[in-house]
């Protein structure tokens, strides 16, 4: 498939496994990079590295800051956005957004969950819309897509499987995404790391070629 012709994407791939070496999550990222860059010759790759770095939690100056006007804001609030108004800026410009990350105890990463925290913010990602009640979250980042890629020691999450219930990391995730303004979100998972290891074999097989072909369909 040519990609000589088509127009620029901008590809942000945020990691969040603490591991480094045999991460799963990371691997899948890996054969998404290498085959997107296969077909999109015209491509910019952004990383963004939550597991092994120090994402600030927010505080309360924090969330002073964010409910106020830019102007009306002290210089040690502006500071106190700062790593906010990067992460933000790196999602604004992305036209594809992919998630890599393992579930820790039935949810996601405690440095994706920071992340997470200092991204959803009013009059930046979202605004509040006072006229819906039930659903008052208008999201701002809208023509774009993402893609989680997801790892899980066990299996049994998908929807009807008997690990549905303690699944805290899908459809949180798919949330924040919506609440923020993407409606377009694709997911692979691959499970069963903890169970028999030729079993999880295929599926991590499997998974790398789900990923592929996700590429495929999403890339043009």
């Amino acid at each position: 498939m040519s990609s000589q012709n088509k127009e620029l994407k901008n590809l942000l791939v945020i990691n969040s496994s603490a591991r480094n070496r045999n991460a799963k999550s990371r691997n899948l990222a890996e054969t998404l990079i290498g085959h997107w860059q296969k077909i999109q010759l015209n491509t910019k790759i952004q990383h963004r590295e939550l597991g092994n770095q120090s994402i600030p939690h927010i505080t309360e100056e924090w969330i002073s800051a964010a409910f106020k006007p830019i102007e009306n804001r002290t210089q040690d609030e502006l500071n106190a956005l700062k790593k906010s108004d990067e992460y933000i800026k790196e999602l604004k410009d992305a036209d594809i957004i992919v998630v890599a990350t393992p579930m820790y105890n039935w949810s996601i990463p405690s440095s994706l969950k920071a992340y997470i925290d200092q991204i959803v913010r009013i009059n930046e990602t979202w605004k509040y819309n006072p006229d819906n009640i039930q659903n008052p979250y208008i999201g701002l980042l809208t023509n774009k897509k993402v893609v989680l890629l997801l790892t899980r020691g066990s299996q049994g999450y998908e929807k009807g499987g008997y690990n549905e219930h303690i699944d805290f990391q899908t459809d949180y995730l798919k949330r924040v995404f919506h609440v923020i303004g993407i409606d377009e979100i694709h997911v692979i998972t691959l499970d069963g790391a903890a169970n028999n290891q030729e079993e999880y074999n295929k599926n991590i097989t499997i998974a790398h070629e789900e990923t592929i072909e996700l590429i495929e369909s999403i890339s043009s």
